[in-house]
């Protein structure tokens, strides 16, 4: 904040007009002239608590928040006798801004504090309970917004634009409606956003049973019972099989593990059975060595299920691959 020179003097009767030509303005709704009177004031270092509200008021007024915003972050850096009133100007222009998160995250750390004067208490409670609804209101209409732009997306077959949908709705937590489930059904649609779509009901706490069709395997599944691909049975059965290379050739174990993941994400929910646990582990190892181009032996003496997994693992490697840049 600018201030005058040491050697320039606010006379006593100099001050006292300026406070009172300037709260005069104020009052009349001149806010650009009472700001200006405020600020000569604020120059000479007269920074009592009825100027430094009147200038915030004055900012708010000509809706120039970010410099509101700064000056109460730097007045409730110091905590003296007027921190609390400091404090609902804060959260007053946080909700004015729309910045809900910022205000909630402030006004609890508030609230949590048992020393807090009642009548404060009740200011940043309805403050923080207002600025919930609002935010809850401002994601349901963003989730809706994004679910037309999935049904566009669908509509033009761009599935990389359904991915980014599908992650801006599971990262808002948002509510999926019955035609988002019913697209695991859709043979259109890419089996890279159906495991998406399985994770958004998950995460959605889904209990009910929803239909899943993937490369012509029909199943039900309870979206909040389904295991975490990390977790599965297949997923550590696989994993066991091929733990020696992880210590014989560690970056081979990384590719094939990270293969292993992006073979299940694209089949997820659905999991191969853990009898062929062996073909599978025996075709990433190959898979993998061809990645890293160590030498192999011709596949003609493979057996035939491990060369159907081998193309099986490629296809699912390829379809991740279109949607999921890593």
């Amino acid at each position: 904040m600018y201030t005058e020179p040491n050697n320039v003097i606010l006379f006593p009767k100099w001050k006292k007009t300026l406070e009172e030509e300037s709260l005069y303005a104020l009052q009349e709704k001149r806010y650009e002239e009472a700001l200006q009177k405020l600020n000569k004031l604020l120059s000479f270092q007269v920074d009592n608590y009825e100027i430094i509200i009147a200038k915030l008021m004055c900012l708010m007024e000509l809706a120039r928040y970010e410099e509101a915003q700064s000056l109460c972050e730097t007045l409730i850096e110091h905590k003296d006798e007027n921190y609390y009133h400091y404090v609902h100007m804060y959260l007053t222009i946080l909700f004015q801004t729309n910045q809900y998160e910022v205000l909630m995250e402030h006004a609890a750390s508030e609230l949590a504090n048992k020393q807090l004067p009642e009548i404060f208490r009740e200011q940043f409670t309805q403050l923080y309970d207002i600025s919930k609804k609002m935010k809850v209101d401002i994601m349901i209409e963003k989730s809706v917004l994004l679910q037309d732009e999935l049904t566009v997306a669908i509509e033009q077959e761009d599935h990389q634009e359904q991915w980014r949908i599908m992650e801006n709705l599971r990262r808002m937590n948002a509510r999926a409606n019955d035609e988002i489930a019913a697209l695991l059904v859709n043979k259109a649609i890419h089996p890279v956003i159906k495991t998406a779509i399985v994770y958004l009901l998950k995460d959605n706490h889904v209990a009910e049973s929803v239909a899943v069709q993937k490369f012509d395997i029909n199943t039900d599944v309870i979206p909040i019972e389904a295991v975490e691909i990390t977790e599965s049975a297949a997923f550590n059965e696989i994993l066991f099989l091929v733990k020696d290379i992880e210590f014989e050739n560690p970056t081979l174990y990384a590719v094939i593990k990270q293969i292993l993941q992006h073979y299940l994400f694209v089949l997820y929910p659905i999991a191969p059975h853990q009898e062929v646990a062996y073909p599978i582990a025996e075709a990433l190892k190959l898979i993998g060595m061809e990645y890293l181009n160590i030498h192999i032996e011709s596949h003609e003496n493979l057996e035939p299920t491990v060369l159907h997994y081998v193309d099986e693992i490629k296809m699912c490697e390829t379809l991740y691959m279109s949607i999921i840049e890593e």
